[in-house]
């Protein structure tokens, strides 16, 4: 792992890639390298005016198809249009994410909006297309986490931050449950005796839009404080390498989770990362599992 670049990336030549939210930043990033490697990559996004800007800068074999995970009704109608098209997929990276920093705001099917785009999207998602993954060849799901995860915790009795709403909480428990999903699935497939292998990464601290879009609601206040963050992050480029890294490499296990190496975590080469103790533990694990299905009415594994 020392030392390891895109240039490193096994080549992907018949492979179909699916990486949702790649029209900018880690996604981008990521669908880019995915093609220029052979793979077939499906760029979901919810802007598709964006989405085909996106895969006409990316020098390789794309297709742009719409995805709002924020609506379970978007999700199901992208999957069964997918899986018609692709019956095998042998990557789902899910990529995409929101950071809200304002007021509490809620998804098309009720939810608190982090955790429905972060959680409960893809987690339906991945159900659904559960099939054509076990349909390829060692097939890969990748669950993007975050270092905030660390010092989350969940309240099951409200997943929905509806009681004294904080927005860094609510997003910090999103990335949480996101992890929390990502070690569950990986378990689960296991225990199914899968093929298909669940993988985690997170990026550290990375240059993209999510925080400037997170400040939006504080004016120039916020486009202030938005530049002073960013100058503490790393590139995109480099912070898309622990995702890229779990999706691609040959020697990558079930489980196994992904991030930078200094400075705790926010910067640097590839390495393995730490898990929360809450990410780890089984009981969390199961108690999400089933509230996630219950929420979204897609049960799997």
């Amino acid at each position: 792992m020392t030392g390891w670049t895109t240039d490193r990336i096994p080549a992907q030549h018949g492979r179909v890639a699916v990486v949702t939210g790649a029209n900018s930043g880690l996604g981008l990033v990521t669908a880019t390298e995915l093609a220029r490697h052979g793979a077939h990559v499906v760029l979901a996004v919810r802007d598709t005016a964006a989405g085909e800007r996106a895969a006409n800068r990316i020098d390789g074999d794309t297709e742009v198809r719409e995805l709002d995970l924020a609506s379970l009704d978007s999700v199901r109608a992208f999957a069964a249009k997918l899986a018609a098209a692709h019956p095998a997929i042998d990557l789902l990276v899910n990529n995409a994410g929101v950071v809200l920093l304002g007021p509490r705001r809620t998804s098309a099917d009720g939810f608190e909006l982090q955790f429905a785009t972060n959680v409960l999207g893809h987690f339906a998602l991945t159900g659904l297309l559960l099939g054509n993954l076990a349909a390829a060849h060692e097939a890969r799901v990748v669950n993007l986490s975050s270092i905030t995860h660390r010092n989350a915790h969940l309240d099951f009795e409200d997943l929905m931050s509806e009681r004294g709403y904080r927005a860094t909480t609510a997003y910090g428990r999103s990335k949480l449950a996101t992890t929390i999903f990502g070690v569950e699935l990986d378990r689960r497939l296991r225990a199914a005796g899968s093929p298909i292998a669940g993988v985690l990464a997170h990026p550290g601290l990375t240059r993209t839009n999510l925080t400037p879009r997170a400040w939006e609601h504080r004016g120039r206040a916020g486009r202030v404080i938005a530049r002073l963050g960013l100058l503490a992050t790393q590139p995109v480029e480099r912070g898309a390498l622990p995702q890229l890294y779990a999706a691609t490499a040959a020697d990558v296990r079930g489980g196994q989770f992904f991030g930078p190496r200094g400075l705790g975590e926010t910067r640097g080469p590839v390495t393995e990362a730490r898990l929360s103790r809450d990410a780890a533990d089984p009981t969390i694990g199961r108690r999400l599992w089933t509230a996630a299905e219950e929420l979204t009415g897609i049960s799997y594994l």
